[in-house]
């Protein structure tokens, strides 16, 4: 369901970006304008992104195997880095663009018409901001967000793109070539980002205080827990594995002792969605 949810998310996003970037380029090479037509570069970026947030989102939620025993959800954080990679190269080559245009003063005045392409942009990216991370917070996925954020940022680069078209047109001729170098930092800063997040998901990162808080408060709750002598979180792709080793009364029977365990561990795995395996062991007390 998840799955689904998250593919037919990114299909409307792939349309509407597709549409969107045709319509920018046009409207930047009609109305000659620098900052357009690298805004228009960025929204077919995200048309290849959200490609492969889609092969991320169909790998990750593969079942277990022999071969994976764990499953696969780290290859959504995979998804994530090629995704931050793109975006990194895309930034660059935008940004030396601009440099070398405004080294060499080249440039021309753009058209008023585009200023309001550039309004309608940032309208539209906007929408698909929310519309993409209100499904990334609803199936709790990565990439998704990841590319939610890249939509977002194509939101700011196409203010950028309003600033500089307008600037240029009131005759600060720099204002265009300064909003590409500036959509470039916004869209390197975003890669960056990305990519810290998907990394810190494949080294084993322990989950946040808050989440651990919840785990031992559920712990707590359950009936002949005496303890917590230790409890290790690990974020596995976008999910949480936990290993947990609690205290109870040495004089309960070891059915009983399984019993508590038992417990413990439906509680977590049944209230906290992301957690995908809690081991618990019973230490007597």
């Amino acid at each position: 369901m998840n799955e689904k949810i998250g593919i037919k998310v990114s299909i409307v996003t792939i349309i509407v970006n597709a549409v969107l970037a045709i319509f920018k380029l046009i409207a930047g090479i009609i109305g000659k304008s620098s900052a357009m037509i690298s805004d228009s570069v960025h929204s077919f970026s995200d048309v290849f992104s959200t490609i492969i947030v889609i092969i991320g989102l169909i790998i990750a939620r593969k079942k277990s195997d022999e071969s994976h025993p764990y499953g696969h959800e780290r290859f959504e954080n995979v998804a994530g880095i090629i995704l931050a990679f793109c975006l990194l190269v895309t930034g660059v080559l935008i940004g030396v663009e601009g440099i070398n245009n405004l080294i060499a003063h080249d440039y021309v005045v753009p058209s008023k018409f585009v200023l309001g392409v550039a309004v309608i942009s940032i309208a539209v990216k906007e929408w698909m901001y929310h519309y993409t991370i209100k499904a990334a917070k609803k199936i709790n996925s990565d990439a998704l967000k990841a590319d939610a954020w890249h939509h977002r940022s194509d939101a700011l680069s196409s203010v950028g793109s309003l600033i500089g078209i307008a600037g240029t047109i009131m005759g600060l001729w720099y204002f265009d070539i300064a909003a590409c170098i500036i959509i470039a930092l916004l869209i390197i800063k975003v890669s960056i980002d990305i990519f810290k997040e998907a990394i810190s998901k494949m080294i084993d990162k322990s989950c946040d205080d808050e989440t651990v808080d919840q785990i031992k408060n559920l712990v707590f709750e359950t009936d002949g827990v005496l303890g917590i002598d230790e409890l290790k979180t690990r974020i596995f792709g976008n999910k949480i594995y936990i290993d947990l080793e609690i205290t109870a009364d040495r004089n309960l029977t070891f059915e009983k002792a399984h019993e508590i365990a038992h417990d413990v561990h439906d509680k977590i795995e049944d209230t906290i969605s992301s957690v995908k395996h809690c081991m618990v062991h019973v230490n007597p007390k």
